[in-house]
């Protein structure tokens, strides 16, 4: 049987097993198979979830990745990602790496921040989830079936050796001669007390879901279901229900509706007779609810779509719901009736809160999105999340699905300048900055517990790539000190990162981890929460009872670390709180771990002592809460015999459990081990229907325990019997005792305290392990250092670079020698000032609040008074460092580049910080300001005009015809020039903060050529939308009319119409070559002639065009020429050079009087852009409207442009109301 996990989340990393407090355990299966045939006649894999299975994984109380905080991203998946793994078949691996929920031996998950967390679930309340699939190979070369060396665990029955070494083909499936035998009486077989149910009707259904409800109860219910991949639905579903611990089933189709389908099982976590069902919603969306543990139901519709459920840790009617739309919903009735709680909700980021911590039990933590780079934490009340009730107990913007809300402990992730900083907030204190080694320098951190008041987060350093360094936290969950370098990781089926970190249950302190080693694998254990660590003796005997030659450290005992995801089905490794000390395991003896030659050994001594009880994998799970152990053999042909051993894996005996041979899906049991009842999951054929064999094991016992059947057992280290603090002795039962312990036995351990010695503390921040087992300050570390709250009259602990380990309960000894001083609290001048925004950036929008965070290391906080010099003339001064904790905040008016100053000082000193902060304004939109003909080899102005004129720091990328490299500039205007007659391209691109926006024009570069502005009957006005396409059309029509009306070549006239209204054009003429030989005297006197032609044919309004049925429009040449300004003739007529030094004069004087009445710079842009509207805006054909635009105009509108700006509220400056300009491409018609 081949067990894979499958998490509900992207990259996340998942502690083997670790300790989960109250933690709803696994108490249910889910089944899934698949009939496709394959080369062994079937396709089959054992699939598991635990009870977060599913569409629950949305959040529980394990640990989770800060992402990918303090991961994925994410982003909703998709609802077969997330919920319904793909069936692809990995025959490379037998031991899945993958999601595990809680057990007794509970498997932490994290979030990422890239200190990862794991998709919330709703393990909390869904029924436990362990897919199967009809069949499955064994091992990682499960194309073959090992033949066993062990005679205790030989079958011959079961044809082992018959597939050794060959590839599993269709005739091997078939029975063997003893197979077909067992069917006959055997006198000397054991046998159990079993029956056999089959689920009619169901032999097409590939999936299932299984919930034993426990708490003494005997139902069983079981959801069956077809799954169509093709559809990415369910098509056909069935209710089944045991009240007889799975003897007989009854089919309730009828009682939640014939053609209902059920896609989904919940269970409440607080009440296990409480049953949902939900439907698939691809028919309809409702809920089928139960309050008699499934004997009858009522349907409730939903208006929104589920992707996964939170169930409160005590209230049981208390649900959270989070939709395919990012909407968080809340249920206080048991999904009854819904409420909205909050949109835009980042995936698997919300929380319940948590008795003691929080302030009332209907608070919820919840992560909510503000932009693809920013989010917010913010706490909220179950019916009254309002923008009033609303709380942010952390200032400033946190990156996103980066929340981690994990017992006592709160963890986001802010990246600044693209390293991120890890706070963490415990006991919902203020959050301060996680402090690692000071160059760990992490690529990835993830939180993979923090039970026992503490912390332990896997970091993959700067200099690693395969693996993680475990590091240990103080109780406050902010100092970390290495416990385990180079721990070995791996990625699981959806890209979920796995750290080889097992925490054995029912012993405090007990951690197995894979460590690389010289590019090796080898298991390490401590005993003492990672103080610690050692090789693990391998055992002196094979199953032959051979001796076995195994020398530390150069040949030790490995085992696999992945864990079963349901207590009920094993996984490489298994442990119990209901069997302290003993741990099954598969794995291997030799120099490092290996996928080849795997076994299965057993330590009943807590991992001083192996023994090996199979040379090939078996399934193996607790009976009767550990008193008894049941292995069944992971192998791709059907059988029909378990073992069983009462003596702690000393001697196994078979047993059959069904007269048919049987390809085993799965085993459930009854939850916690606790009573006799075991069912087996199976087919006779790959088209055969489901299975189910119900085994009583109470038959082979024959009486209840005595006092008389325990013994008392001494945990112990090597014979060192003090482990964290003290000595632990256990009540265990006898070897020889083969009884029934029963659901009343309960774990018996007493304890002495013991002295404390060195090995009870581990090295304090800032101090390392030398080769004599000595912690000395590391180079970077100054054992001076001040907690920034040490005030002077106060008390604080100065560290004697020691720090006893947590939980570590030992008294008296060398705890005087190694505990921190409390010393009175010195007056320190300030040290170690920081200064940095909420948000973690150099940069604000003009306008927004802005809030600085100010960190003060050293020195006397109560004492040492800061002062904030904001930059733009506004400063505070605050009497003391408490009083800023929450930030200040500021306000800045203007755009620019502001230097902030904090400055921390006291009667022994002072200490300063600072930032250069850019406050800018969003780019919206660029023109690209150009002439549309130019003259070869004379130089041309580009200007660049923004809107809004002000945005901060800008960068300027030009791109000037066919040039491969581009101009880069930080002004907005060049100039250049053109050498080559034609057309020429100009783009260019405007760089603001994370905005970059561009403009294009073409320009026709001639030699020589004469212009004219061209102006048109009002009445065109009324018929122009001013847009690029209709001004392209208009100017082919003037073009075509001008040359009716005087017959100049097609070749040697441009028209284009300008931008903005009035309306304006533009003609050019450029001179016949042939005719001019290209002699300027020639060319110039030619484009005399054809501009009199020209201006004749206008003045007498011989140009005119029918613009739509009843629109004439006459064209006129404009009176207020630009002909002076591009004639390129030799000999400029005196008055138009006259006119141009007036216009030039006129223009000094205005910009004078102008630059000294603007109270705000700026007038430099509005400038380009007036010069701008100048072209735009050109004087119409009657001549007494020809010049609106005089000197006195022109300052009026200047002073009201002041005026304007001065009473605009704070925001982005905006050009002059007036001015209209485009950016589409030049629209003039060769």
């Amino acid at each position: 049987m081949v067990l894979f996990f499958f998490p509900a989340t992207e990259a996340e990393i998942t502690c083997r097993s670790c300790q989960a407090g109250n933690k709803w355990r696994a108490q249910e299966l889910m089944l899934r198979f698949d009939t496709g045939e394959s080369a062994t006649g079937l396709k089959g894999e054992v699939w598991e979830h635990g009870s977060g299975a599913g569409r629950s994984k949305a959040g529980s109380a394990e640990s989770r990745r800060l992402r990918c905080a303090p991961g994925s991203a994410d982003c909703v998946p998709d609802r077969a990602k997330h919920t319904e793994p793909t069936l692809v078949r990995n025959i490379e691996n037998l031991r899945v790496k993958g999601e595990h929920v809680e057990s007794e031996f509970a498997n932490l998950k994290v979030s990422s921040a890239k200190m990862s967390s794991k998709e919330k679930s709703g393990d909390a309340g869904s029924a436990s989830e362990t897919r199967f699939k009809k069949r499955a190979r064994r091992n990682s070369e499960d194309d073959k079936v090992r033949a066993s060396d062990s005679a205790q665990s030989q079958d011959p029955g079961e044809d082992r050796s018959s597939a050794a070494g060959r590839r599993v083909t269709r005739a091997d499936l078939r029975w063997s001669g003893e197979e077909r035998r067992a069917g006959g009486a055997r006198q000397e077989e054991l046998k159990l007390n079993s029956s056999m149910f089959a689920l009619t009707g169901d032999s097409s259904h590939n999936q299932a879901m299984v919930h034993w409800s426990g708490q003494n109860s005997s139902v069983i219910l079981m959801l069956t279901k077809l799954f169509d991949f093709n559809l990415n639905s369910v098509t056909e579903s069935s209710l089944w229900r045991s009240t007889d611990y799975g003897a007989t089933y009854q089919k309730l189709n009828d009682k939640v509706g014939a053609k209902t389908i059920l896609s989904y099982l919940y269970v409440s976590p607080n009440n296990k007779r409480k049953i949902m069902l939900l439907t698939d919603p691809e028919v309809e969306s409702s809920l089928l609810i139960s309050s008699d543990e499934g004997a009858t139901y009522q349907k409730y519709r939903l208006n929104f779509y589920i992707l996964s459920l939170l169930f409160h840790p005590e209230q049981e009617d208390w649900i959270l719901a989070y939709s395919h739309d990012q909407k968080l919903y809340s249920s206080v009735e048991f999904g009854r009736r819904w409420q909205l709680v909050h949109e835009r909700v980042a995936p698997n980021r919300f929380y319940w809160s948590k008795m003691g911590l929080d302030k009332e039990p209907g608070l919820i933590h919840l992560e909510t999105s503000i932009s693809e780079g920013q989010a917010l934490y913010v706490t909220c009340k179950l019916q009254n999340c309002t923008d009033a009730n609303k709380g942010k107990p952390f200032p400033g913007y946190i990156d996103p699905n980066s929340l981690v809300v994990q017992d006592e402990y709160v963890f986001v992730q802010v990246s600044t300048a693209g390293r991120p900083i890890y706070y963490v907030s415990a006991k919902r204190d203020v959050f301060t900055p996680m402090k690692l080694p000071k160059y760990t320098l992490p690529k990835d951190l993830h939180v993979i517990s923090t039970d026992e008041n503490r912390v332990v987060a896997a970091v993959q350093e700067w200099n690693q790539n395969e693996t993680y360094n475990l590091y240990v936290s103080d109780t406050s969950g902010v100092y970390y000190t290495l416990a385990l370098e180079n721990v070995v990781s791996s990625m699981g089926p959806e890209g979920n990162v796995m750290v080889d970190l097992y925490e054995v249950a029912g012993i405090k302190g007990m951690f197995l981890a894979n460590k690389k080693m010289d590019n090796q694998v080898k298991t390490h254990i401590t005993y003492n929460r990672g103080r610690d660590w050692r090789l693990l003796q391998a055992p002196s005997k094979d199953l032959r009872g051979n001796n076995v030659h195994c020398v530390l450290p150069y040949c030790s005992l490995h085992l696999h670390l992945h864990v079963s995801a349901n207590p009920y089905t094993s996984g490489n490794i298994a442990s119990r709180d209901s069997a302290p000390g003993i741990i099954v395991a598969s794995g291997s003896i030799g120099a490092e771990l290996t996928t080849s030659n795997v076994s299965v050994f057993i330590t009943s001594d807590a991992g001083n002592t192996w023994r090996q009880i199979f040379n090939e994998e078996y399934a193996v799970l607790y009976l009767d809460q550990g008193g008894a152990l049941v292995a069944i053999r992971h192998t791709p042909l059907p059988i029909r015999h378990l073992w069983l051993s009462f003596d702690e894996g000393r001697q196994w005996n078979k047993y059959s459990f069904t007269n048919s041979p049987l390809f085993v899906d799965g085993v459930l049991g009854e939850p916690g081990e606790e009573t006799l009842i075991m069912t087996i999951f199976g087919h006779v054929s790959h088209r055969s229907e489901w299975q189910l064999v119900k085994i009583d094991f109470r038959s082979i016992f024959n009486r209840r325990c005595t006092e008389a059947d325990y013994q008392t057992w001494h945990l112990h280290n090597q014979g060192e019997p003090c482990l964290m603090g003290v000595k632990r002795i256990y009540r265990k039962l006898k070897p020889t005792s083969r009884c029934v312990m029963g659901k009343m036995y309960s774990v018996s351990m007493t304890s002495g305290p013991c002295d404390c010695t060195e090995a009870d503390f581990e090295c304090d921040y800032g101090y390392e392990r030398r080769t004599n087992g000595k912690c000395t300050p590391a180079f970077w570390f100054h054992p001076s250092t001040m907690s920034r709250s040490c005030t002077t009259g106060m008390t604080f602990l100065n560290s004697t670079g020691y720090r006893k380990v947590v939980s570590n309960n030992c008294t008296a000894g060398v705890s005087v020698e190694y505990t921190a001083r409390r010393q009175q609290c010195p007056i320190q001048a300030p040290k170690g000032l920081h200064l940095v925004t909420s948000e973690g950036t150099l940069s604000a929008t003009l306008g927004t609040n802005v809030t600085f965070l100010v960190f003060l290391e050293e020195g006397d906080g109560a004492r040492t008074s800061i002062t904030l010099d904001f930059g733009d003339g506004h400063a505070l001064t605050y009497s003391n460092v408490s009083s800023i904790e929450d930030g200040i905040k500021h306000i800045y008016k203007a755009v620019g580049i502001y230097r902030v100053t904090a400055t921390g000082e006291n009667s022994l000193g002072s200490e300063t910080a600072m930032l250069y902060l850019h406050v800018t304004c969003q780019l919206e939109h660029i023109h690209l300001s150009a002439p549309f003909v130019a003259v070869r080899n004379k130089e041309v102005n580009l200007t660049a005009v923004l809107w809004p004129s002000q945005v901060g720091t800008v960068i300027y990328i030009w791109w000037i015809g066919n040039n491969t490299e581009p101009l880069i500039t930080l002004e907005g205007s060049v100039a250049c020039t053109f050498s080559r007659e034609g057309i020429s391209t100009v783009t260019v691109q405007v760089s603001a903060g994370n905005t970059i926006l561009q403009d294009r024009k073409t320009i026709a570069v001639h030699e020589y050529f004469r212009s004219h502005l061209l102006a048109f009957s009002s009445n065109l006005d009324d018929h122009n939308p001013d847009v690029a396409e209709w001004r392209l059309d208009v100017s082919r029509v003037i073009k075509n009319s001008l040359i009716q009306a005087t017959a100049v070549r097609e070749d040697q006239l441009l028209v284009t119409v300008l931008p903005g209204l009035p309306t304006a054009a533009e003609f050019y003429l450029l001179p016949d070559k042939q005719l001019t030989e290209g002699k300027p005297e020639k060319s110039s006197a030619h484009l005399d002639q054809l501009s009199e032609v020209l201006l004749s044919a206008l003045n007498q309004n011989l140009v005119q065009f029918t613009l739509r049925p009843g629109v004439q429009v006459t064209v006129y040449a404009a009176h207020l020429s630009a002909a002076p300004l591009v004639d390129t003739s030799e000999n400029h007529s005196g008055s138009a050079m006259l006119m141009l030094l007036s216009v030039v004069v006129v223009g000094l004087a205005v910009f004078v009087i102008y630059k000294f009445k603007r109270k705000i710079p700026g007038l430099n842009v509005y400038a380009q852009m007036q010069n701008e509207k100048e072209q735009e805006m050109m004087s119409p054909a009657n001549p007494t409207e020809a010049t609106p635009t005089s000197q006195r105009d022109l300052v009026h509108s200047l002073e009201i442009l002041d005026t304007e700006y001065n009473s605009r509220p704070i925001g982005c400056m905006k050009p002059h109301v007036h001015v209209k300009f485009s950016t589409e491409l030049p629209t003039y018609i060769a």
